[in-house]
């Protein structure tokens, strides 16, 4: 016999997230972002300021972002003027990416915003344990 909905761990999850990227798409908007376009530039700025320039596999990889999303993404945030992207001298057929000024400016306000929508969200007293839950269901995968 199936779950009520409400007893659905699954369903539960899907509600949730569904109300946490709400929250996300209304607190970006102000800023001109989606919120694939933040984590995609937010990643690529944490990778520079890291010394790295990645490529887009690499990127796609810290991300979690399906490869093939991610051209068209880096696209619009080259048309906005976020990130830039040359090709790579070693394997001329793979663009390194790089933030823009423009872009490490933008990148370190939209991961505060972010933050705080994170603390809205899921609250600071639980902020341990929701924590170290969602690393264990991130690290799952399906058998």
């Amino acid at each position: 016999m199936p779950l009520e909905p409400g007893h659905s761990p699954g369903f539960l999850l899907w509600h949730a997230t569904l109300h946490w990227q709400r929250e996300m798409t209304t607190a970006l908007e102000p800023l001109g972002l989606t919120h694939v376009q933040f984590v995609l530039l937010a990643c690529t700025w944490w990778l520079n300021s890291h010394g790295e320039q990645p490529n887009q596999l690499r990127l796609s990889q810290q991300a979690g972002v399906d490869v093939k999303m991610t051209s068209p993404v880096l696209r619009t945030l080259e048309e906005k003027g976020f990130i830039e992207r040359t090709t790579d001298p070693s394997d001329t057929r793979a663009k390194r990416i790089q933030v823009t000024e423009r872009g490490a400016s933008l990148a370190p306000q939209a991961i505060d915003v972010v933050e705080q929508v994170d603390r809205a969200f899921f609250g600071s007293e639980l902020e341990v344990h929701t924590l170290h839950f969602l690393r264990q269901l991130a690290g799952k995968t399906p058998r």
